[in-house]
């Protein structure tokens, strides 16, 4: 378990604000975290399943995205010294059987060694082209409960309104007290919906430029892997 890895990172630094939080409503002396969740109603426990499903992703995609997974050194290795030997049907088998990004890649160029150098590459950046989407598709449920987020504290802003003119409309004269659990309903919807949007979103961002980058580095490397394919003619 590698401590210093970003998951790790940001599950400390969502600790830390969660408690920070909770701290500071509790030495305020107002209401604690559990009795403002219970104000959200309905709409609280939707993005309880909001934060949940978006932390479970989180770490998921980093710890699938890296280089480690999608191109594992070893079978790096073995595939190179497989091309290196001319074994080329061998390291087409080797990589359909690991299934990695680069692997995929590899054995994709392999597939059209006999038309050519040229072409061989041609398939190889349409594999890669192919591989990054689904790795772009991966990543982009980060962005969709990043910006469903705010839209159900929007919706628990709209509910707690409700709630405080029906009360309105029951009560003959109502009280502040009387309104305040719309108050709170509306508030602190609001404030969860804002809070995921900000962390999901900028998760996002980051698994969308790490993926790029791995991506681009990858398809380099699996190019490199078959330049030995340049000097050879077409059987």
């Amino acid at each position: 378990m590698n401590l210093s890895s970003p998951k790790f990172a940001f599950a400390a630094l969502a600790i830390l604000t969660t408690s920070s939080f909770l701290a500071a409503e509790d030495h305020g002396g107002g209401k604690s975290a559990l009795e403002l969740f219970e104000a959200t109603g309905w709409v609280g426990w939707l993005l309880l399943a909001v934060s949940m499903l978006g932390t479970f992703l989180s770490l998921q995609n980093f710890n699938t995205i890296t280089r480690e997974k999608l191109a594992p050194p070893q079978v790096i290795e073995e595939l190179e010294t497989l091309i290196n030997d001319e074994n080329y049907d061998q390291a087409i088998e080797l990589a359909e059987q690991d299934g990695t990004f680069i692997s995929k890649l590899v054995a994709a160029g392999l597939r059209f060694r006999h038309a050519g150098y040229e072409e061989a590459i041609g398939v190889l950046e349409q594999k890669s082209a192919e591989e990054s989407f689904g790795l772009a598709v991966q990543i982009s449920y980060m962005s969709l409960l990043g910006n469903m987020a705010p839209l159900l504290g929007l919706l628990g802003t709209v509910t707690g309104m409700i709630t405080s003119f029906q009360k309105i409309e029951r009560l003959a004269a109502p009280k502040p007290k009387d309104l305040a659990s719309g108050v709170y309903e509306s508030l602190v919807n609001t404030t969860m919906g804002l809070f995921l949007a900000i962390v999901f979103l900028t998760i996002f961002f980051f698994l969308k430029n790490r993926t790029t980058k791995l991506s681009l580095s990858l398809t380099l490397q699996a190019v490199d892997m078959l330049k030995g394919l340049a000097g050879k003619h077409a059987h």
